[in-house]
């Protein structure tokens, strides 16, 4: 459940009083809680290092992934070559049950380092799932085998001069400023649509209304059944300190969200409890958000194989850098495509509505807008994602 650090502000409310009567000492505290480590990736990127494959990886670490949980971990331990494993220990249960999202965000990763390795005049091939794979979740055996080739012809990839500034703005987005048809068409420009996978959007009025509706009843049934809504809650890092000692998962790390859990505003505790007024207020805030959608982009793919998913990684990848290079915000809405027993209706209702072929599969959709600037995720350095070198 991704959230917005100025929309849970607005779920405390009248608590920020508290922290305006700390006095002067309030505005030396806010210039402290910064998580400087937890963001220094997003600036390190690339340097420092000899090996091809490790200067990639400082790229690739910094691909979109659901609930921010990095799930990539490598094996460099052939020269030339490297092994992408799925970190068992940061995948949703709950909400991602068969690990199709927790694929896809592999997917965005590996395309990110094929990106980065192209920076460098060296191609890779990729071999996928060369052990094999199951469809009901991710396991031990690798999800890629990629082996780095110097290669003089291979062309840089011009999306990669925005990697640095790639974002998934989870904030309200502008309603006075509409997302134009040729917008979508320059945002859907970046993937060629084949008939393994197709990128379609909307900025139809009719058909935002729809989805805005589909996908705000999805985000009340994540948010009222347990497993899923406290899945997010357990991976919320409130504050600096647990930001910077875990910089995966929710962060919620303002000064005032910090000084609000100093004073027991904003627990992990109150944050846990269905129907309280802070979960009451956080389902009001979230309306908002999904309320300034201007558009919508999804990718669809024919079948639902890990293939697939892979390859819907690197579409939504190339999606999420172009919105950054024309100045248009995204945000993944993915609760209604999320494969559990409460969701099932509307998943059902999303995918007639969306899907082209009968037998498609909806892997990703996303909403539109324009939305402040925001700072990047907090993210694991490299170093720490390499399980053997």
């Amino acid at each position: 459940m991704p959230v917005s650090r100025r929309a849970f502000i607005r779920v405390i409310g009248g608590g920020a009083v508290v922290v305006a009567a700390a006095g002067a000492g309030a505005a030396g505290f806010a210039l402290t809680r910064t998580p400087t480590r937890a963001l220094a990736p997003w600036t390190e990127a690339g340097a420092g290092e000899t090996d091809i494959r490790r200067r990639a990886l400082s790229y690739a670490i910094l691909a979109p992934n659901p609930h921010n949980r990095q799930p990539w971990m490598v094996d460099l331990s052939r020269d030339g070559e490297l092994t992408l494993y799925c970190d068992p220990d940061r995948v949703l249960p709950e909400t991602d049950p068969f690990n199709r999202q927790i694929t896809i965000g592999l997917g965005c990763f590996l395309e990110l380092l094929r990106m980065a390795a192209a920076e460098e005049g060296a191609r890779i091939d990729v071999t996928p799932f060369p052990q094999g794979h199951s469809p009901e979740g991710l396991d031990a055996r690798p999800v890629a085998q990629v082996r780095f080739i110097e290669d003089a012809t291979v062309s840089r990839d011009p999306l990669f001069a925005f990697v640095l500034d790639r974002r998934s703005n989870k904030e309200p987005y502008d309603l006075a400023r509409p997302v134009t048809q040729a917008t979508a068409a320059r945002l859907e420009s970046a993937v060629a649509s084949t008939p393994a996978l197709r990128v379609a959007s909307s900025v139809d009025d009719v058909q935002i209304a729809r989805l805005r509706d589909i996908t705000w009843r999805a985000f009340v049934i994540e948010m009222e059944t347990p497993e899923t809504y406290l899945e997010s809650v357990r991976l919320m890092r409130i504050g600096k300190a647990e930001i910077e000692a875990n910089p995966d998962g929710i962060d919620l790390g303002s000064p005032m969200l910090e000084a609000l859990n100093k004073v027991g505003l904003l627990t992990r505790e109150s944050l846990s409890e269905l129907g309280s007024s802070a979960w009451q207020q956080g389902l009001d805030m979230y309306r908002d958000i999904i309320g300034t959608a201007m558009g919508f982009v999804w990718i669809e793919t024919p079948s639902n194989t890990r293939i697939d998913q892979l390859e819907t990684g690197a579409a939504y990848l190339r999606l999420n850098l172009k919105a950054t290079e024309i100045g248009l915000s995204m945000h993944p809405l993915s609760q209604a495509l999320q494969e559990y027993e409460e969701m099932a209706p509307v998943y059902d209702e999303v995918s007639k509505f969306l899907r082209r072929e009968a037998a498609g599969h909806i892997q990703m959709l996303a909403r539109l807008g324009y939305g402040p600037d925001i700072a990047p995720s907090p993210r694991w350095p490299a170093a720490t994602r390499i399980a053997t070198a």
